[in-house]
């Protein structure tokens, strides 16, 4: 099996993006922008946003590479970018900036589906960032099979959790929900110090 499939990898991407894309903090912002749709309109929003994240996650992990290669970026350094990044990340987690920065806006004649919800909010920097260190990470099909299958299963949570998000919220509740995004945003502020710690010791190495 592990020929196939490297469950390693494939908790620490799964793991990372979930932290990242945060399923169930997504719950409030997702019923704040559709606030005024009817449910059925409200399922379609859920489909169109996860698709929209899909295909920019998707997008950078196959052509990310070749971006790098371009721009002569080396992985180290795309490591302790995204780590400082992800840092970022965890303390707007952590300090309650990013559900304030999330509310609607209140403009009107845009679909909120695709923009803010599917991309920043869904598919943001940290999490296309997190993706490409991962594929620079990759050494042969097993790694990629895993690659491939926590991208799925975090937007299957993601998809999942917008989809039943009143019934979530009634069982988290307001203080629940906040509860999981800070210790989503501990779990961040780890993970981005490992990149950072990582890409480090990779510079020191390569003298």
């Amino acid at each position: 099996m592990s020929d196939f499939l490297d469950a390693r990898v494939l908790a620490e991407v799964f793991v990372t993006l979930f932290v990242i894309m945060d399923p169930p903090g997504t719950v409030p912002i997702f019923l704040g922008l559709t606030g005024a749709m009817t449910g059925r309109q409200r399922n379609r929003a859920a489909r169109q946003a996860i698709l929209v994240a899909f295909g920019v996650i998707v997008s950078f992990a196959l052509f990310g590479q070749q971006l790098l290669s371009y721009m002569h970026i080396s992985l180290p350094a795309l490591q302790a970018s995204g780590g400082l990044l992800l840092l970022l990340v965890a303390m707007e987690l952590l300090t309650g900036k990013m559900e304030s920065a999330a509310q609607p806006s209140g403009a009107t004649g845009v679909n909120v589906a695709l923009v803010p919800l599917g991309t920043p909010l869904l598919a943001g920097p940290g999490a296309i960032v997190a993706t490409m260190v991962f594929v620079q990470r990759a050494e042969d099909l097993a790694d990629w099979v895993a690659i491939a299958l926590g991208i799925v299963g975090v937007h299957l949570c993601l998809w999942l959790s917008m989809r039943f998000a009143n019934v979530i919220h009634r069982v988290l509740k307001d203080s629940g929900t906040i509860l999981i995004s800070r210790i989503a945003g501990l779990l961040l502020a780890a993970i981005a110090v490992q990149l950072v710690a990582d890409a480090v010791r990779a510079f020191i190495e390569a003298g």
